[in-house]
């Protein structure tokens, strides 16, 4: 699956439950974003700085969780942990692994670690850096100095590679038990169980026989598989394509709504250039939507997919 910073991402097989969400592969959560839930996956969890979780955390893998963040409940690692400076646990944390802790981290309720634990010093790794540096200057040895930072500038781009399957929260995105908002597009994968209000002014699509328990409103096109089910209403500023046998228990809103005969709205259909009761082309629109996940502009090459 395509990486973009501004989507949000939930995927294949992903099921919310009261508190908690169930998934597979790494869990990332970007800078200053929040979820009303906790996560269980077999991949790792990786949260970014003053982010929030108010939930457990349950990884098969590894947890990093970066400075001034919090969660508001039990955290869980199969692999090592990674806390951040000024982190907050307001649970238990057991590891498996190593923890490696920064500087005035709270884990209100203890913490089990059955590998090494490493305190990290509150001084940057900079200072340390710069004061090797210096020592290696007053014995004249030059030769190493270049050879530090050859690596430190061929290391900056470096990057820890994720999973083929991940969630993912963008910056200043919430992933809300009521309500949800992004700052650009939603991507929903096959077969979920998902819960609340999602709110995106770009993009939407929603995978095969997801079901959804709440409504989804777009800024831009919504591209919705077979056998999908949406509890709530559907609005769009832009097109709407149901795929087969899509079920919507509420009001549908768009500028065009493409929609099979296969397909049932309960409330009330506004489609503000019309209605066009046409078979959509999933796989064409599929290999469309590999430009969505870039924030790319498909409105046009999608009306192409239509039979």
């Amino acid at each position: 699956m395509p990486f973009d910073r501004k989507t949000l991402v939930i995927p294949d097989g992903t099921k919310f439950e009261e508190h908690m969400i169930v998934t597979s592969g790494d869990v990332i959560i970007a800078d200053n974003a929040g979820t009303d839930f906790g996560f269980k996956t077999d991949g790792r969890v990786f949260i970014g700085e003053r982010a929030q979780v108010k939930g457990k955390i349950s990884s098969g893998s590894d947890i990093y969780i970066d400075m001034f963040s919090r969660v508001e409940g039990d955290v869980s690692s199969d692999g090592n942990a990674y806390l951040g400076d000024k982190v907050v646990i307001e649970g238990k944390l057991s590891v498996k692994g190593d923890l490696d802790v920064g500087d005035n981290v709270e884990i209100r309720d203890g913490f089990e670690a059955k590998g090494w634990i490493n305190i990290r010093s509150p001084i940057p790794l900079i200072i340390y850096i710069f004061i090797y540096l210096l020592q290696l200057l007053r014995l004249g040895k030059s030769e190493e100095i270049e050879k530090i930072l050859k690596e430190l500038e061929e290391s900056k781009d470096k990057f820890i590679p994720i999973s083929e399957r991940f969630l993912f929260i963008p910056s200043n995105a919430y992933l809300g038990i009521q309500n949800s908002r992004t700052s650009s597009n939603l991507l929903i994968g096959k077969n979920c169980r998902v819960v609340g209000n999602f709110e995106a002014p770009g993009l939407v699509n929603v995978g095969e026989e997801t079901v959804i328990y709440g409504s989804i409103e777009a800024g831009s096109d919504v591209v919705v598989g077979k056998e999908v089910e949406i509890h709530g209403n559907l609005e769009a500023d832009g097109d709407i394509y149901l795929g087969e046998r899509v079920r919507i228990h509420g009001d549908v809103e768009g500028d065009k709504v493409f929609i099979p005969r296969s397909s049932h709205i309960e409330g009330k259909l506004l489609a503000r250039k019309g209605v066009l009761f046409e078979k959509v082309d999933r796989e064409k629109i599929e290999e469309k939507l590999i430009r969505f996940n870039s924030g790319a502009d498909v409105v046009d090459e999608i009306k192409d997919a239509l039979e």
